[in-house]
């Protein structure tokens, strides 16, 4: 039984940027979306269903408390719970047909939240501040990385560059009948405990095929695996695209082929990628060393001052969560946990699930 990790959603320059409505978009996929509030155990709901199943699966990780899940997927099932609440709402298009909708909210005792209003209103607020100002200390270091990124590209060779791709391509990617698939997932993200990238998700689908892009820069990868994709999917292959948090729209950081047992990951200070036995391409032999000298002042200020901020938003998101966890006491006392024990008890059994292992009460919610 495999397990990977990743993150479906992440704090980006722009917000919160998630993928979880491409679940839906799977064919036969059967969505399972959980809503309740805070502290209420839903991430609880989704660990015990992950541990009952027999089945390869997929973790997603919290980015806001890594330590939290906000669903779980059985690929081969075609079967995904995940949290449908804020900041990754998701509503139903095709309620019963392909999604199905577990509501906790019966099991809250609402006179009691009513009578915290105010408290809870006022948790809320604080905490929407500090991810706000996660986000801006975010772009700040998101930009100074991009001008870090744009500096390195004007030293480089990209000629030879996509002369590299083209070498990949033909190397460890081989002609398919079947039309080409992609899946988007997050590797790693900014989170309370600073950047975290998911590496034993690398070895886990593609075994000892890795390829290391070792790029601190980002300008040469960012070619390299753009190519790549375009490729893979040209050839007929199912791809998982990993983008990079800080620019999801214009930068891809790794992609995987579980299918090939492959993976092409960017290796850095900012998420070192390190395989024994994977092969290494150090992407700096394609930058001009004198013009890369010459920036070397600008390069070293941009990455001083992308750390420090960085660091600000990891800061900014661990004051978040200890307001999060505030707010969650006032829920998790108006819970009725033995309510919230009979539906997981239901969802178990209509995943065929249900066993006396697996009913271990509420207690362990």
């Amino acid at each position: 039984m495999k397990q990977a990790d990743f993150f479906l959603g992440a704090l980006s320059p722009k917000g919160f940027n998630g993928y979880f409505s491409q679940l839906a978009q799977v064919p036969g996929m059967q969505m399972f979306l959980l809503q309740s509030g805070p502290g209420c155990g839903k991430s609880t709901f989704m660990r015990r269903i992950a541990e009952a199943a027999p089945w390869d699966r997929v973790l997603i990780h919290c980015s806001s408390d890594p330590d939290s899940l906000d669903g779980v997927i059985f690929p081969a099932q075609k079967i995904a719970l995940v949290d449908a609440t804020a900041p990754h709402i998701l509503n139903p298009k095709a309620p019963g047909a392909s999604e199905r909708v577990i509501s906790l909210y019966h099991t809250l005792n609402n006179e009691v939240l009513q009578q915290n209003q105010a408290k809870v209103f006022a948790l809320l607020r604080r905490y929407s501040c500090q991810q706000d100002r996660a986000a801006r200390c975010l772009a700040a270091a998101a930009a100074l990385l991009t001008d870090r990124r744009r500096a390195a590209a004007c030293c480089t060779d990209f000629d030879r560059v996509c002369a590299l791709a083209g070498q990949l391509s033909r190397r460890y990617l081989p002609k398919l009948s079947a039309p080409g698939s992609e899946q988007i997932y997050l590797l790693s993200a900014v989170t309370p405990k600073g950047i975290l990238p998911l590496r034993d998700s690398v070895r886990t689908l593609a075994g000892k095929q890795i390829v290391v892009l070792q790029d601190e820069y980002g300008a040469v990868s960012r070619l390299v695996l753009e190519k790549l994709r375009e490729e893979a999917l040209r050839k007929g292959h199912r791809i998982i695209s990993c983008p990079c948090p800080l620019s999801p729209e214009e930068k891809l950081d790794h992609l995987l082929l579980p299918d090939l047992g492959l993976a092409f990951v960017t290796d850095n200070s900012w998420h070192p990628m390190e395989f024994p036995g994977a092969r290494r391409i150090r992407c700096r032999r394609f930058a001009d060393r004198a013009l890369l000298a010459a920036c070397r002042v600008r390069l070293g200020f941009d990455k001083r001052a992308a750390r420090s901020l960085l660091e600000e938003t990891s800061a900014a998101q661990r004051d978040a969560a200890q307001i999060h966890s505030e707010l969650e006491a006032c829920y998790h006392p108006c819970v009725d946990f033995a309510e919230v024990e009979k539906v997981w008890q239901r969802t178990a059994a209509q995943l065929g699930l249900c066993s006396e292992s697996a009913k271990p009460g509420p207690a362990a919610l």
